[in-house]
């Protein structure tokens, strides 16, 4: 066992960057050079990298097993993320059947005008996202038919699609179905809700900041060109189809009280699709049992005599769900492989000692986060892969664990649009037809979002501390509730919270 130990060595820097740069050049040239026309996704890259990552890590000393028990780990603090997932198809088809998301659509282009479109269409692609638990259902539903109405006012295609991913983006970081927002907290050891309440420290004032740019460009946009007959069509469409009524929003009301309440998130799922199966057989088809099967297994065949909005409603179904998850166990794999064979440690642990303040470690975390984002082509790989490389840093410095989920997803989740080879790259590209380089910067909430956190964060405001006091955006540090983190480390955090009070480095609970 000692030969065996002192066998193992740190990949030198080529071998600690191969991996990556394989990865990021079949990235290019899959969404670049080829641009999707023969295969278009990130699944075969994540595995050629997989087994690179894997020889390097055996090359050094690491045992075949070795390197599958890291992936494994990686995997197994997913899984929850993945079960939810999972079940999230399941939701989203009894949505669609309910006439929720239908319903949804149908008053939110009542309430449009060309003035208000931007600032209205964000919040509403934030409530299908937040129901959903999903971005990218978010955009492939509503988002859709309003970039075909954003066409209609005479709206910049880029400018629409960029308010599209920022509404939706904030619904899924707040919503507790997100595969995001529950890897988040699982890979960083805390409570699903705590996670989210951290959330709303940054995502909130930079949404609103959005809404005032949205507004502001709003108000001057030429409304000339504005056909309303494109809503209207969309409208006829589904009232035709559903029995458009409030009492549909109900089972999004659900989703909303699951969330306030507290409920685990696989339990406030189940809760949710069964209210919305209940709507569907109240409000609208009497479905037998064996096509609700199918329906939720597959997805709804809805027709509309749209053919856009029958495109667009296609969604959901436990079946559809599977490319996403596999992905996910492909990049948590490539992950867990990277961290066993040494690459993360050789090209971060020297960043790790140069980290003396919250600020500093929250930007580095960021940018970590960013930088797997782009190197390793996928958000879940730009969440799991820096949370167990800072973790004992945010307990050195008294931090709660949801100050790091937070971190990870401020950066990990929004930035990771940004790449065009990326998973959720090259998903919206598709899905909305714009290339993300002209989107994102019309995505407020993505763009500014890292940026209001980490300048919070140097200036000492915005942090949540392990006893579960929060220092908030005027400096005043107030007692809220201690967030979930795994006892030992809990215990850790404490004690350095308590020594860094006595030296004056943190600051002290008001009154």
């Amino acid at each position: 066992m000692k030969n065996e130990v002192k066998s193992r060595r740190l990949p030198n820097f080529f071998e600690a960057i191969l991996p990556i740069l394989v990865m990021i050049g079949l990235m290019i040239y899959v969404f670049g050079i080829d641009k999707g026309d023969t295969y278009d996704a990130a699944h075969i890259p994540l595995i050629v990298g997989l087994i690179i990552s894997t020889i390097i890590g055996i090359n050094c000393g690491r045992s075949f097993q070795d390197m599958v028990n890291g992936m494994l780990e990686r995997i197994n603090a997913s899984m929850e993320a993945i079960l939810i997932l999972l079940t999230v198809g399941l939701l989203v088809s009894s949505f669609m059947i309910s006439g929720s998301i239908p319903s949804v659509i149908y008053y939110g282009l009542n309430l449009l005008t060309p003035k208000l479109f931007l600032p209205v269409g964000a919040i509403l692609c934030a409530i299908v996202g937040l129901a959903c638990g999903s971005s990218w259902t978010a955009t492939a539903t509503i988002g859709i038919a309003f970039l075909t109405i954003g066409q209609g006012l005479g709206i910049n295609p880029a400018l629409t699609a960029g308010m599209i991913i920022s509404g939706a983006y904030v619904g899924d970081k707040f919503s507790p179905l997100s595969d995001t927002t529950n890897l988040a907290a699982a890979v960083s050891g805390t409570g699903l809700f705590d996670h989210v309440t951290a959330m709303v420290s940054t995502t909130g004032p930079t949404f609103i900041v959005a809404l005032i740019l949205y507004t502001i460009i709003g108000s001057r946009i030429d409304t000339s060109g504005y056909d309303p007959t494109i809503a209207t069509g969309i409208q006829e469409a589904i009232s035709s189809h559903f029995n458009v009524t409030p009492l549909a929003l109900i089972p999004i009301l659900v989703i909303i009280i699951v969330c306030v309440m507290r409920i685990p998130g696989l339990a406030g799922i189940m809760i949710s699709i069964a209210t919305s199966l209940l709507f569907a057989y109240l409000l609208q088809h009497k479905y037998s049992i064996l096509e609700l099967f199918s329906i939720l297994h597959y997805g709804p065949e809805i027709e509309t005599g749209n053919e856009f909005l029958d495109q667009a409603l296609a969604k959901g179904g436990m079946d559809h769900q599977m490319w996403t998850i596999n992905l996910i166990i492909l990049a948590v794999s490539y992950g867990g492989a990277l961290e066993k064979a040494g690459v993360i440690e050789k090209l971060f642990a020297g960043i790790r000692e140069k980290i003396h303040s919250v600020g500093s470690l929250v930007g580095v975390t960021m940018l970590t986060s960013i930088f797997c984002d782009m190197a390793m082509c996928d958000q879940f790989l730009g969440i799991g892969v820096p949370a167990p490389l800072y973790e004992d840093k945010y307990d050195e410095f008294g931090l709660a664990r949801n100050m790091l989920s937070r971190t990870l997803e401020d950066a990990g989740t929004l930035w990771a649009v940004m790449f065009p080879w990326t998973a959720c790259g090259a998903y919206q590209a598709r899905t909305l037809g714009i290339s993300p380089v002209k989107f994102f910067p019309y995505a407020f909430v993505n763009l500014i979002n890292p940026i209001f956190a980490f300048i919070t964060a140097m200036l000492k405001k915005n942090i949540f501390w392990a006893d579960g006091s929060y220092t908030n955006l005027f400096g005043k540090t107030k007692m809220k509730k201690a967030a979930e983190a795994p006892e030992e480390a809990h215990k850790i955090a404490l004690a350095n919270l308590e020594r860094l009070r006595k030296e004056g480095k943190v600051p002290q609970i008001n009154a």
